[in-house]
């Protein structure tokens, strides 16, 4: 009898059809049956040893909340027997149009229940809580997760004594995973996690891999990537990094019409092991990134999210770097730019901030300048060890693409039909922020824009769970400061770095602690609330605020 070893989770959601991901224990027939009728059923489809499916489940009642029950060959194994926690349900978007968007980044695996937890309370796992605990509670439309959802280079101890037992751990890459298997060992340690287990069974999810994923400061630069490629593990590592991550997360964040129209799932849905050609996928993807496309659309109501791959899409050339590469930016700017006055709020999610600290994004342009070659050869060594010893690289070190990030940001905020508020939702950091944007009068010779519509913000949030060390918490304090600003303007100078096009101030934060942040989006309003976790089980409201007119 076919048993379920992981899921489900809900992954898609409209107001009609959902997905829900299950691993099962062997071959079989999955099946989704909602209390209303609504149902979807598929094979299993199998790779390295295990076995997956993605039922899709069609006829759902718009407006309302479904119970569900997953199948296994016609036998029950959603709910668990005994389970403390309330139904599953399908939630099809409020006939309000009001729409919930959790997000942040940053979860490390939480220990056992009666164990203990050294980086402090889990906000996910305090989300399914009080969930659970109270079925009138407000809970999210949508949980959008930036990156950093497995640590393929900094697991648990009880995963290291896993590795221990399964190969010499002396050997490289030592206490990292190695190959799929051990992927799959990330995943199941927090997935099975019983509140999390819960949670990503009834609230839908959207999400994007960030470095850890794979490995710390992934695809930093072109002689990062060279210097790993010489490495014996570091091939399978990324082969099994990328096959994991399109089976556990890729496939989920896909629409039922653009799942059937995916050739790699259809392949390997028809074929008895598809692990030969998800390999070959992950060979190409790897070797040829532009060949594959990671980012993705999805609609709810009146509200686009766009979530953007910052990780694998990235040009490392020095002289040509880009965090996008041109079919990825094509992408972008086509989607943001489509069907104008269709949608009142556009969330474009990248795990990595756009705004920073006026002093780490000076220091990271600068860097950049340095490893391009502005200042000779001996400075170019040193911006290269500088950058990845102090993990410089996100937008601000590729400031061609965040330049123009920002004139997307303005085109789609100023022209017809801007929509209400553009929000840049991010992660990485291990704090929260809000920044403000503004872009000063352009000269003449410049490209007209437009007077700004919309309410542009950066809203960063991070970790969910994770440590915060006083490094973090000292250096992005004075990030922000009018000296830190003087210092990095110091810094532009020396790498003959211009000026960015936009400015930008902090309006709120910085926050630490294991956090989360929600969007309540109705008609053209927006507001704002963030959530830490505290140790007596609850979350604790630290923001609360409207970011557009009600």
């Amino acid at each position: 009898m076919a048993g379920l070893c992981l899921g489900p989770l809900l992954r898609y959601a409209d107001g009609s059809s959902a997905t829900v991901w299950v691993e099962a224990s062997r071959p079989c027939t999955a099946e989704v049956r909602c209390a209303d009728g609504a149902r979807g059923t598929t094979r299993t489809f199998q790779v390295a040893g295990h076995h997956y499916a993605l039922v899709p489940v069609e006829g759902l009642t718009p407006g309302t909340s479904t119970p569900y029950d997953v199948f296994l060959d016609g036998t029950r194994v959603w709910p668990l027997p005994d389970s403390s926690f309330p139904p599953s349900v399908i939630h099809t978007p409020d006939a309000d149009g009001t729409v919930r968007v959790a997000f942040g980044s940053c979860r490390w695996a939480a220990p056992a229940a009666d164990a203990h937890d050294p980086v402090g309370p889990d906000a996910l796992d305090t989300l399914a809580s009080r969930i659970a605990r109270d079925p009138k509670a407000e809970r999210p439309d949508v949980l959008v997760l930036l990156g950093d959802q497995v640590y393929a280079d900094e697991v648990s101890d009880a995963t290291r004594r896993w590795l221990s037992a399964r190969r010499d751990p002396s050997e490289p890459p030592g206490s990292g995973v190695a190959d799929y298997e051990e992927y799959t060992r990330l995943y199941y340690e927090s997935w099975l996690d019983p509140e999390i287990r819960w949670l990503l069974s009834t609230v839908p999810s959207c999400m994007i891999f960030d470095d850890h994923d794979v490995i710390d400061d992934w695809n930093t630069s072109a002689a990062w990537l060279a210097d790993m490629r010489a490495t014996p593990w570091w091939r399978e590592r990324v082969l099994s990094g990328l096959m994991s991550y399109w089976v556990h997360q890729h496939l989920g964040n896909l629409s039922p019409a653009e799942l059937a129209a995916d050739p790699l799932y259809l392949a390997v849905q028809d074929t008895p092991d598809g692990t030969d050609e998800l390999r070959a996928f992950a060979c190409r993807a790897d070797t040829d990134p532009a060949t594959v496309r990671w980012s993705y659309r999805r609609d709810f109501g009146r509200v686009r999210l766009l979530m953007v791959d910052s990780r694998a899409a990235r040009v490392l050339d020095e002289q040509h770097r880009a965090m996008l590469d041109p079919g990825e930016a094509q992408w972008l700017r086509t989607e943001a730019l489509q069907d104008p006055g269709s949608y009142d709020h556009l969330l474009i999610g990248t795990s990595l901030p756009w705004l920073l600290p006026h002093l780490v994004h000076d220091a990271e342009s600068w860097d950049a300048s340095l490893c391009r070659g502005e200042r000779g050869a001996r400075w170019a060594d040193f911006g290269e060890k500088l950058r990845r010893a102090a993990d410089l690289e996100h937008w601000a070190a590729f400031p061609e693409s965040f330049e123009e990030l920002a004139d997307l940001i303005a085109e789609v905020g100023s022209g017809d039909g801007a929509p209400a508020s553009v929000l840049v939702l991010s992660g990485d950091v291990h704090h929260a922020y809000v920044a403000e944007p503004k872009w000063p009068a352009r000269p003449a010779s410049s490209e007209p824009t437009g007077p700004l519509n919309s309410r542009v913000l950066q809203l960063t949030c991070s970790p969910v769970h994770n440590s915060i060390p006083l490094y973090i918490r000292l250096g992005f304090r004075f990030g922000w400061s009018a000296v830190a600003r003087g210092l990095g303007r110091r810094l532009a100078r020396h790498g003959r770095c211009p000026r960015p096009s936009v400015k930008w101030r902090k309006t709120g934060g910085p926050w630490f602690g294991n956090q989360l942040m929600t969007l309540t989006l109705h008609g053209r309003s927006a507001r704002l609330r963030l959530e830490q976790a505290r140790a007596d089980g609850t979350l604790k409201t630290v923001e609360e605020s409207p970011l557009t007119p009600s």
